[in-house]
């Protein structure tokens, strides 16, 4: 592997994982709430959420590049063709598919762990803890999905960041851009860093379920 290659795939690494923790940070409480509570409107929110799974990422791309850019609402901060504009999006990007996944994880636990667990004297937090423990395994599944999904976008990417050498470049951007100038091995070679990458996560979270 180059060094030119190498400084693209930690850089991808270390955005696609901080998009990552950004998007736990909301998305978490969002599916402890769906998954464990009931409220009016929340059949809709849920279906809003596996509705959004979808989103094409060039749209949320060109949203997202409306609002960073000079003229936009948060243009005065210059994201725009940062690495953070690329987080940004995709944490945004990842987000249904945290939501749905661990709201599923929640939903499949036994009531009854919660309702032992407010027996014992816990607090509505420690139960919502022990749910989640109990709920690891799909947890894992949403974690790793999400993280694969964000490695593997390209719209986001291209569009937020520019594709700037030693800056915002990605393996996604630098396999379209090698395909453009007529670089095909290196384009290969990033092509199945990626796939090594995905189906790793993927083949580990397997491992770790079925224990």
């Amino acid at each position: 592997m180059s060094e030119q290659l190498l400084d693209i795939v930690l850089r991808s690494i270390w955005i696609s994982g901080t998009a990552l923790l950004l998007s736990v940070l909301w998305s978490l409480p969002i599916a402890l709430t769906l998954g464990l509570k009931k409220f009016r409107g929340r059949g809709t929110l849920i279906s809003f959420f596996n509705a959004m799974l979808g989103i094409p990422t060039v749209a949320l791309g060109l949203f997202l590049y409306m609002i960073f850019s000079h003229g936009g609402a948060l243009g005065i901060f210059s994201l725009l063709y940062t690495p953070t504009a690329i987080m940004i999006g995709q944490a945004v990007l990842i987000t249904p598919i945290l939501v749905s996944l661990l709201t599923n994880a929640i939903e499949s636990v036994d009531p009854e762990i919660r309702d032992l667990a407010r027996t014992l004297g816990a607090s509505e937090r420690q139960a919502s803890l022990a749910v989640l423990k109990e709920a690891r395994k799909g947890g894992i599944l949403a974690g790793v999905s999400a993280f694969n999904r964000a490695i593997a976008e390209l719209g986001v990417a291209l569009m937020l960041g520019g594709n700037i050498l030693g800056l915002t470049r990605v393996l996604t951007t630098q396999i379209a851009l090698g395909v453009n100038r007529g670089e095909i091995m290196l384009s290969i070679e990033a092509t199945l860093v990626l796939l090594i990458i995905v189906f790793t996560l993927t083949i580990i979270s397997n491992r770790f379920r079925r224990d």
